[in-house]
């Protein structure tokens, strides 16, 4: 049975009681199967397993796009069952942002690139509002999809430079058949867009350069934002319709 819990309190009232390794699974809902693979790891990893729910506004840039973020609580609780989650942590903003975010963590150098070059204050809010759940939750793992390769970079870093007593485990990106990277805002994507969509990652994995991927998907109707070479990955978040969808490969 998985207990939910909506306090910060109450987690950790609930926490005291539990006993050996537990391992975290922070997301904003709207689950899918790249987040059961988390779920799955942590199960097989830990003695305990707390999943978080939260649709955090502070890492939101633009108010349209918190607004349109889907919320499928029944699903969500459903596939927390089917997993074994032993807890769910379902606070409330006034619980998470008691200082209504006057205190914040900032990162001066990787949040600027990329996703922070073109999302002004979107790491702050992620962040901030890890680092909350991570000192609530006290878990022994926290497990992160390499599709938000940035954001588990800068919390590994985070981990590491706050001497925070917990494991940052990377999970592999998982793939629709037509290698479009598994996200929750696949379900906002029109059919037509839906079927445009895969070919971001063909893009990505097939170009010689960032340059001509940037160019292919151009071409194809996208409104790219970057597709950037950093060390030996590729990063790329390209716009179809009113929904921004990123992704990053090996190279």
């Amino acid at each position: 049975m998985t207990v939910v819990l909506r306090s910060p309190q109450e987690l950790r009232s609930w926490r005291k009681q539990q006993k050996g390794s537990v391992g975290f699974v922070p997301t904003m809902g709207a689950l899918h199967s790249g987040h059961e693979e988390l779920l799955k790891q942590a199960r097989r990893n830990n003695d305990v397993v707390v999943l978080s729910i939260f649709v955090n506004p502070t890492q939101f840039n633009d108010p349209k796009d918190l607004e349109k973020y889907p919320k499928t609580w029944d699903a969500d609780l459903a596939m927390a069952e089917a997993n074994k989650v032993d807890a769910i942590f379902y606070p409330r903003y006034d619980e998470m942002y008691p200082d209504s975010y006057r205190y914040k963590v900032t990162e001066n150098s990787y949040s600027n690139l990329l996703d922070g070059a073109h999302r002004p204050g979107h790491f702050d809010g992620v962040l901030s509002v890890v680092m909350k759940l991570f000192n609530v939750v006290a878990p022994t793992r926290a497990y992160f999809g390499e599709k938000d390769f940035q954001q588990m970079t800068l919390i590994q870093g985070m981990v590491e430079s706050f001497f925070m007593d917990l494991e940052v485990v990377p999970v592999p990106t998982v793939r629709e058949e037509d290698g479009l990277a598994k996200s929750s805002r696949n379900v906002r994507l029109t059919s037509t867009e839906r079927m445009q969509a895969p070919a971001i990652y063909k893009a990505i994995t097939e170009s010689q350069t960032a340059d001509e991927a940037a160019e292919r998907l151009t071409a194809q109707g996208f409104i790219v934002d970057y597709v950037t070479d950093v060390g030996t990955r590729r990063f790329v978040a390209a716009r179809l319709g009113d929904v921004r969808l990123i992704d990053n490969v090996q190279i």
